[in-house]
């Protein structure tokens, strides 16, 4: 069998490293602005008797340790691999992505409970510095926002710190809205009905996240890539390949893509060549940076496990 050692350039390995270090610094940098800001509404909210403020406080509390959570899943991933940690730690990065995408499933649920709660009970607030307060954390949350946009999307941690940021930014929005139409007409009511209405984005964004993250977890094949279409490609085009079987695609947090595979050979193909041909056609065309490739002349060497009840199917192009 043998084993991909990754022999990409050394400007891709700097780039890629430089943009690692770019999201970690954004994810603080996001962290730490919204802790800040969480503290002041805090205060704000006791003050106002805003209970619009103060669960805004909690919402952004919860955010405070998933941003953190997400920094240290930049920071892990940058450890080297172990004998137990065979991969190293990058797919932290898509766990904690799909913790976050949960506890936004919760923040929605605790938002409809309180709205809840207001429409039964709706209680005076002071319109004045409500407003003030929300503005801040307005402009607070916008910075944050933009600090992370600039990061890599394509990321899924980075992802799923600015859906906490989003969520953020539009409970500020609906926390300024509703400070106006308190100051102008004194009706409660708007509070709650915004709330409801930033939890349905809420589910609706964390829905997506969890699908994905919880796809990659599962070992689930990228949405970007095909896997019978990559193995049709590599019997195709690759000389001396008649078929590729016991395919499998992956992914550890939604960038580095990786396979196994068996190839089965013509007789008398330079096993070598091949498989070194396999991997770089991975690489190019599939953007699969990590392959592990077992050569095959006539039988499949794991035909032996057929009668155990592992049957192994092997078709023309993959098999599951």
């Amino acid at each position: 069998m043998s084993g991909n050692h990754d022999h990409g350039h050394d400007g891709h390995s700097h780039a890629g490293a430089h943009a690692h270090d770019a999201n970690k610094s954004r994810v603080l940098i996001a962290a730490i602005l919204t802790a800040g800001f969480m503290v002041a509404e805090a205060i704000g909210g006791v003050l106002t008797g805003s209970l619009a403020l103060l669960a805004d406080a909690g919402h952004m509390l919860t955010d405070s340790v998933s941003l953190v959570l997400a920094w240290y899943a930049f920071h892990l991933a940058t450890r080297a691999a172990t004998a137990r940690m065979t991969y190293g730690f990058d797919r932290v990065k898509t766990l904690v992505a799909y913790t976050n995408g949960l506890t936004v499933f919760v923040i929605a649920l605790w938002i409809v409970y309180e709205a809840w709660q207001r429409l039964n009970e709706p209680s005076p607030v002071l319109g004045g510095p409500m407003l003030v307060v929300a503005l801040i954390g307005l402009a607070v949350n916008i910075a944050a926002f933009f600090v992370l946009h600039g990061g890599d999307r394509e990321s899924l941690n980075m992802r799923g710190a600015i859906l906490h940021v989003v969520g953020d930014l539009l409970g500020s929005v609906a926390a300024l809205v509703a400070a106006l139409v308190i100051l102008m007409t004194g009706w409660y009511t708007i509070d709650p009905i915004l709330s409801v209405l930033i939890a349905l984005i809420l589910f609706r964004s964390a829905w997506s996240l969890v699908r994905e993250a919880g796809h990659l977890l599962l070992e689930g094949v990228p949405a970007s890539l095909d896997r019978d279409g990559i193995a049709r490609d590599i019997a195709a085009h690759v000389a001396g390949v008649r078929e590729i079987h016991h395919m499998h695609v992956w992914s550890l947090d939604g960038a580095k893509n990786m396979a196994t595979l068996h190839a089965c050979l013509d007789e008398g193909t330079d096993a070598h060549a091949t498989v070194s041909a396999i991997k770089q056609r991975l690489a190019g065309s599939h953007g699969i940076s990590h392959a592990t490739v077992e050569p095959e002349y006539g039988h499949c060497a794991d035909d032996h496990h057929e009668h155990d009840g592992h049957e192994h199917h092997h078709g023309r192009t993959a098999a599951r």
